[in-house]
């Protein structure tokens, strides 16, 4: 018998060696049945399950189950199994295997119960997760995995470095409310910042997703930030700061997306975007506000999933994924282009869609608490979203100019995985209390009135109307090919070429230096030997009678000598 006790990731890690060691469709059943039966066995865990222990004086708890961390295990054994299902066709040992070790260290994470345990399955999602860019096996997704990694590993080392003063000032790895109180708290905070993408600590996401595989880009728009919105919501609820810094993250990715060729690219500066709505919930730590950012991280998980599920059938069977490239897709890919018009209308938040009945929250829950101008950002973001992810996306991967190009749909478990996750997008949509009733408090918050229905939909009317008019203009910014580069641009350009100018300089010192010396040496090597050049004060030919006189006067002086000092030619004999 399974015990409850046993950790939720557990599975998933026998499932990634069993993966390890079968092939073909076997490898495939094998995955499959092992997210299924895991997910069947996490229904049965009871909230308020925990496993205790002690290690070195501290009471660690390596498991605990509430009622925050089941809504994450739940949706994360549904990308998992969303996600194996759309890679079923792949023939790679590597991707299926890192693919669920790096699910099975989100499930770690968010079920960890202490400091220690968190910081362990933080740098297993880093190490894991790189592989999944690595797998496609081009120099840019290798340097671009390089950069991710060191960002990665820099976030644990400084989560390391946090829990070891916060445990040394409290007595206590306990992995709960925190706050913003000392270097310790500070450093965590930090720590889960750089993986929830805090501006000017985001760049990690928009360099390396876009690089990974079109399957691997799945599991790794699913795990690493909403583990680090689950980490914010769990230690850090109720920090104002968060609310500013969640409302900035909103807006920004906006400008950066609008301009962005590579579809996949917007799509990340999308997920930065869709992070921000949760951080800014967690930063007003209300009841409602933290349901609305804990509701809206399980819908984004599902629709940005669908939608980078999209581009990465588009990328699988065109080869392409600049917009400037694509256009009319929809001729050879319908089924496709719909699907991709589900997540847009999903994460765009259309009445009826999953993404209205969970980004409302936040938003309401800022004007409450009195957050006016907060709320006017989020409602700039909410329009700014429907533009980027909402219209660019399957516009101008689907329709647009005819880009001439002519495939198929993709292969049939991509169009199954993408079908769930759309069905999940609707009947969310449709039935948002299936998920109301997993969240951590109970609000009563309806969705459904006619005050949000009306606001949104003229939002989203005329934010259309903004791009049609627009384009007809021609003052949309048109899809260019180009890497555009943001806070990035400080270490992928300024500081490679800050430092090429330093040791530039270094090596010209040190030329200059050694030339000198060579110099003063040959110098030396001249002088040398013009003293014995014909005609120089060394080759002077001197008689044999200047010897015999210099020997005189030597036995001369010695004659003298013996002669003065008598007593000590006795002392040495």
């Amino acid at each position: 018998m399974w015990s409850p006790e046993i950790p939720a990731f557990v599975p998933l890690l026998i499932g990634a060696l069993l993966a390890l060691i079968t092939r073909g469709w076997l490898r495939g059943a094998v995955t499959l049945a092992v997210i299924v039966v895991s997910g069947l066995l996490l229904l049965q865990v009871p909230a308020g399950t925990s496993v205790q222990l002690s290690f070195l004086g501290y009471d660690l708890m390596p498991y605990r189950v509430d009622k925050l961390s089941l809504m994450f295990g739940y949706v994360f054994h549904i990308a998992a199994l969303i996600g194996v299902i759309f890679a079923l066709h792949v023939k790679d040992t590597l991707q299926q295997v890192a693919a669920l070790v790096y699910a099975a260290a989100a499930l770690g994470a968010v079920f960890a119960g202490d400091l220690l345990t968190l910081f362990v399955f933080w740098e297993l999602l880093a190490v894991s997760s790189v592989f999944l860019i690595w797998a496609r096996r081009t120099e840019r997704s290798y340097v671009a995995g390089l950069r991710y990694l060191i960002i990665q590993v820099l976030s644990g080392v400084i989560l390391l470095a946090g829990l070891l003063a916060h445990g040394s000032a409290t007595g206590s790895l306990a992995f709960g409310y925190i706050g913003l109180d000392g270097v310790g708290s500070w450093l965590i905070f930090l720590a889960f910042g750089i993986k929830a993408c805090f501006p000017l600590l985001h760049n990690w996401l928009t360099d390396a997703y876009p690089e990974a595989t079109p399957t691997g880009t799945v599991f790794l728009s699913a795990f690493t930030t909403k583990v680090a919105v689950y980490a914010l919501a769990r230690s850090f609820p109720g920090t104002e700061l968060l609310v500013f810094i969640g409302a900035a993250m909103t807006c920004f990715p906006i400008f950066f997306a609008v301009i962005e060729n590579d579809l996949r690219r917007v799509l990340a500066y999308s997920l930065i975007n869709q992070v921000g709505f949760m951080v800014c919930g967690i930063g007003i730590g209300t009841a409602l506000s933290i349901n609305g950012a804990v509701s809206h991280a399980f819908n984004d998980i599902i629709f940005k999933g669908l939608l980078f599920m999209s581009m990465g059938a588009v990328l699988h069977m065109t080869g392409r994924i600049n917009g400037s490239d694509l256009g009319g897709l929809y001729k050879s890919m319908p089924k496709t282009a719909l699907l991709c018009i589900v997540g847009a209308a999903s994460i765009s938040a259309f009445p009826l869609f999953s993404g209205f009945v969970s980004k409302s929250m936040v938003m309401a829950a800022a004007l409450e608490e009195g957050y006016d101008w907060v709320w006017l950002m989020l409602l700039f973001a909410s329009a700014g979203v429907f533009h980027h992810a909402g219209i660019k996306i399957p516009y101008f991967a689907f329709f647009a100019h005819d880009s001439g190009i002519r495939t198929s749909e993709p292969p049939t478990n991509m169009l199954t995985a993408m079908t769930i996750a759309a069905v999940l997008c609707v009947a969310i949509g449709v039935y948002p209390q299936w998920v109301y009733q997993l969240l951590p408090f109970d609000t009563g918050y309806n969705p459904y009135d006619a005050t949000h229905v009306l606001t949104q939909t003229q939002l989203l009317f005329f934010s259309a109307l903004a791009f049609v008019w627009l384009n007809l203009q021609k003052m949309y910014p048109p899809e260019l090919h180009s890497v555009n580069l943001d806070a990035e641009w400080l270490y992928r350009r300024f500081a490679p070429r800050l430092i090429g100018a330093g040791f530039s300089r270094v090596w010209q010192l040190d030329r200059n230096f050694r030339e000198w010396c060579l110099s003063r040496i040959t110098g030396l090597i001249n002088y040398l030997a013009q003293l014995h050049y014909p005609g120089g004060r060394g080759s002077v030919t001197r008689p044999t009678g200047h010897m015999v006189i210099w020997v005189a006067v030597l036995l001369a002086v010695y004659l003298w000598l013996l002669l003065s000092f008598p007593n000590a030619a006795m002392v040495g004999h």
